[in-house]
């Protein structure tokens, strides 16, 4: 890509950014009418200093000592409400700015493809949403707020010194443009670090979720102590980056306060010559000398929040780096609505590459008849689980089509598909609610009678009323308070009540042992009576009825027909039987 086109991007995003800020901002214009009403007392309070100085201390004046205290007062209690109210206001904005980039990035990341998640790490993807956003949250809050208030804060003082002496106000100032420089080269280099460090901070977070979820195995195999210099190592390079950040961020302050003092030493000198010739009074030169002072703090601190909106700038690009994925599965422009079921399922001709080169289907020919039980055998990465998986457009084909009652899948919305889809995983995927809520995860509408007959159909009704809160009861992360087989009923049981009449089973029970695979078996012949079932199988004995089997290998049906059929051919179905049948004896 090239520096025009990633300029081009930047612009976009910034343009996106605003656009977010903009919608807060009947907030915003409250909170810079306080913003400023802050920088007009501060700059009230270098004015009001020459009155104070001539009239009260030169010239003995009663009525201005009388009044100017008052005017002190109130000056601050209007400063008091005005902080208040811009603080409270900006926050609010910033805090609204960053729940609707946090909601649209979890929409966003929610939306794309099986396949993004596969080349992302889920660390990685916590970190956006988390540590990124909130670094946002910081640019705009604290970074924004305090550049419109010190702004105005300059403008006004700046009034001020040229109202009571312009000359010495251009000296005052002078030294100004000659920080700019180091303050862009900082900037640029705070940016390059903190993208290092934020993109370590992901990596960080990627790794405590493998080893958190994976902790059994960590501990199964003594790895702790490898675990431990892995995560020092990712937390030292962390480390780095951030002092990297710190030393430039250290440096302007240093800088602005020599550039300061140069300032200051001209005006004092330039400034006390003129009050010693008689040119100018003490007061004039004193209520400069507070607006000069006064100046140079908002000053100071524009060039520290420059630091911080570059690092909040690197965060955007992280997030819109995300927002802006095109996904790879596209909703048809006009979807049909596929018919009542039953449904037959049609691959025509169809090929899959998950990189686009090395294909793992190939010329893939099938019709499953409405309320078919098709059971797919083979070795392990043979593509039995890539064929499945097309069905519901975790990925799209290659080549060829796959239809629906004659309908390509492409031309049908999404939603209308996967509703129709219901899936029981070699894995199952449970969630840390109540046993209620995971079983009615797929239908949340569904009534006590639907749920308790799905877990009855499940066979897993009985060991939830033995727990004491029942179907209230909590199950923990992924289900860790139940073995492995009732978690896989209770996978059967939401796929149940989601009465979905396409059914696809990924090697169901190959992980379980006999007493709970004969329980699951059970239940998954009531999953699967009068749907349309895809079996994957690693089990051939859990197989044997089914209405059809077919053997896939390096990407292609080699065989099929029924159990009786494919035993007698005496080929690649015959060897998988023999190999696990021989196992047993």
């Amino acid at each position: 890509m090239g520096k025009k086109e990633k300029n081009e991007i930047l612009k976009n995003r910034r343009r996106r950014l605003i656009e977010y800020i903009r919608g807060g901002w009947a907030r915003l214009a409250m909170a810079m009418v306080c913003m400023m009403v802050m920088a007009g007392s501060t700059s009230a309070t270098a004015f009001l200093v020459k009155p104070v100085l001539d009239d009260i201390f030169m010239k003995k004046n009663r009525e201005m000592l009388a009044v100017i205290p008052i005017v002190v007062i109130l000056l601050y209690i209007f400063r008091g409400f005005a902080m208040y109210g811009q603080e409270y206001l900006m926050q609010y904005v910033g805090q609204n700015i960053i729940k609707q980039l946090r909601d649209d990035l979890y929409a966003k990341i929610s939306s794309l493809p099986l396949a993004f998640f596969h080349e992302m790490k889920t660390g990685v993807l916590m970190a956006r949403i988390t540590n990124d956003v909130s670094i946002i949250k910081e640019m705009v809050s604290t970074a924004v707020t305090g550049a419109l208030r010190d702004t105005f804060t300059v403008l006004g003082l700046i009034f001020v010194i040229f109202y009571r002496d312009w000359k010495l106000a251009v000296i005052a100032i002078v030294v100004m443009p000659v920080a700019i420089y180091p303050i862009v080269a900082f900037g640029r280099r705070i940016r390059r670090f903190s993208t290092s460090s934020q993109e370590s901070m992901a990596d960080l977070n990627s790794m405590l979720h493998e080893t958190f979820s994976g902790n059994k195995i960590v501990k199964a195999f003594c790895m702790e102590e490898y675990e431990k210099k892995r995560f020092f190592r990712n937390s030292a390079m962390l480390f780095r980056y951030e002092m990297k950040t710190v030393r430039a961020r250290a440096l302007t302050s240093p800088i602005m306060e020599l550039l300061g003092g140069v300032g200051v030493s001209l005006v004092i000198w330039y400034g006390g010559y003129g009050v010693v010739s008689g040119a100018s009074t003490p007061g004039t030169f004193f209520s400069f000398m507070t607006a000069v002072m006064l100046l140079y703090a908002p000053v100071k601190k524009l060039t520290k929040l420059n630091n911080t909106v570059q690092q909040g700038m690197s965060a955007v690009d992280r997030v819109f780096d995300v927002l802006e994925t095109e996904a790879k599965i596209q909703e048809a422009e006009t979807p049909i609505l596929l018919p009542a079921p039953p449904h037959r399922v049609v691959f025509d001709n169809v090929s899959f590459s998950y990189d686009g080169t090395t294909p793992v289907l190939n010329g893939i020919d099938l019709d499953v008849a409405p309320g078919e039980r098709l059971a797919i055998v083979g070795m392990s990465g043979g593509g039995k689980t890539s064929l499945v998986n097309l069905i519901p457009r975790f990925y799209d084909v290659a080549k060829g089509a796959l239809r629906i009652d004659g309908i390509d899948i492409k031309d049908v919305s999404l939603k209308d598909l996967r509703s129709r889809i219901a899936i029981v995983t070699q894995e199952p995927i449970l969630f840390n609610d109540s046993i209620r809520s995971n079983i009615a995860y797929g239908r949340p509408d569904a009534d006590e009678t639907a749920i308790i007959e799905a877990a009855k159909a499940a066979y897993i009704h009985d060991m939830i009323k033995r727990l004491p809160k029942g179907f209230d009861t909590g199950i923990g992360e992924l289900g860790s308070r139940l073995s492995g087989g009732e978690k896989q009923r209770m996978c059967i049981a939401r796929a149940l009540i989601k009465d979905a009449p396409i059914l696809i089973l990924d090697e169901a029970t190959s992980a379980l042992d006999t007493e709970a695979e004969r329980l699951v078996q059970q239940a998954l012949e009531n999953l699967m009576s009068g749907r349309t079932s895809f079996v994957i199988a690693h089990r051939i004995s859990t197989i044997i009825d089914a209405d059809r089997i077919i053997v896939v290998s390096a990407g292609k049906i080699v065989e099929q027909g029924d159990h009786e059929t494919l035993f007698n051919l005496d080929g690649e179905y015959r060897r998988l039987y023999d190999m696990q049948f021989s196992d047993r004896t």
